[in-house]
């Protein structure tokens, strides 16, 4: 079942202020903080939404009590959210945040220093994601279509971790992202 706009808005407003375990920000302001610096980058709607809403599957275990890596799981929260996003946004947007994850694993694999840049929470979980690719896996993800803009996105991912840092309110995004939402979908 496909989420509607208001009801993503729901889920950041109840859900968000949960600590992003690990890391010296809540969840809202991660995906606050990320979306301001793909807006701050010059992205288009579609990057800046996807900037905004790529740990949201994160949010959708209500069971969840910190982050899955603390318990030395993969969520899969790339994938897992795809389906409630689909119809609801262009691929572009979904492909940039199923990509998210693989993207750090080829940047750890082809950009040196980049792994040790990494918040602690990070590494853990880049273990529990597959690690670091090896070469033709790394050559098969940067093959792929929207590669380039999950790349752009985890960047923004790394650094979206400040505490206190002000950002527009979730509002200014959320219509940013319905500026960018399939015509006809639910909103």
């Amino acid at each position: 079942m496909a989420l509607t706009l208001d009801q993503i808005e729901t889920l950041l407003r109840t859900r968000g202020h949960a600590s992003y375990s690990g890391e010296p920000v809540t969840q809202l302001e991660h995906a606050l903080q990320s979306a301001l610096l793909a807006e701050q980058e010059g992205a288009d709607a579609e990057l800046i939404t996807a900037a905004l809403l790529h740990d949201l599957g994160h949010l959708l275990d209500e069971a969840a009590p910190d982050t899955p890596t603390l318990r030395g799981i993969d969520d899969l929260h790339q994938y897992r959210l795809i389906p409630f996003l689909r119809g609801l946004f262009p691929p572009r947007v979904l492909q940039a945040i199923a990509g998210h994850v693989d993207a750090k694993r080829w940047l750890c694999a082809e950009r040196p220093g980049y792994h040790d840049s990494l918040s602690a929470d990070s590494r853990r979980s880049l273990r529990l994601q597959g690690g670091i690719f090896t070469p033709g896996q790394a050559a098969a993800f940067i093959a792929r279509p929207y590669a380039q803009e999950a790349l752009r996105l985890r960047l923004w991912d790394d650094l979206a971790k400040q505490p206190a840092l002000p950002t527009p309110p979730l509002d200014h995004y959320l219509a940013i992202a319905r500026g960018c939402a399939l015509a006809g979908a639910a909103r």
